[in-house]
């Protein structure tokens, strides 16, 4: 809590530290970004699509949302060294598919490292199960053999 002094406002010293405002400033964009990233309502009949991304001990979860616009889905940043994009292409009039794709990006421009296409039948699922895609991927690369690991489960969604 803010200490008034002087007439000024201050706060205590670890708070001034800049370890504490870099971690203040992460924690306010990640809850930004996971909201950023919900998928809008999907039918029921639709894939719920997650993966779980781990670089250097830390762990995000990426919901992957139904598109008829692959091209326009943003990858994800991972620690500033991995690029990660799921696409769940869902339209008439495009060929259905789930796309993987992970770049490293140490350097310019990102370099692809794998790409992993899965395209229909889609394994049939009830309600609240779920089915892991690919099991759990280990990715390595750079000079120092980054290592990046992640696992995409397809499950159905809860009407």
């Amino acid at each position: 809590m803010p200490n008034k002094e002087d007439g000024l406002l201050r706060y205590p010293h670890f708070m001034r530290q800049p370890i504490f405002r870099g971690l203040l400033l992460a924690s306010v964009l990640t809850g930004i970004s996971a909201k950023a990233l919900c998928c809008p309502t999907i039918s029921a009949d639709d894939l719920k699509l997650t993966c779980d991304v781990t670089y250097a001990g830390a762990t995000q979860e990426i919901e992957v949302c139904p598109t008829h616009e692959p091209y326009r889905h943003e990858t994800v940043n991972i620690g500033h060294r991995f690029l990660f994009k799921a696409v769940h292409v869902k339209a008439q009039d495009l060929s259905p598919r789930i796309g993987i794709y992970v770049y490293f990006a140490d350097k310019q421009p990102p370099l692809l490292i794998q790409h992993v296409q899965i395209r229909p039948p889609y394994p049939k699922l009830q309600n609240g199960e779920s089915i892991d895609l690919l099991g759990e991927q280990h990715l390595f690369a750079g000079p120092l053999e980054r290592e990046l690991i992640y696992r995409c489960v397809a499950g159905k969604n809860r009407p």
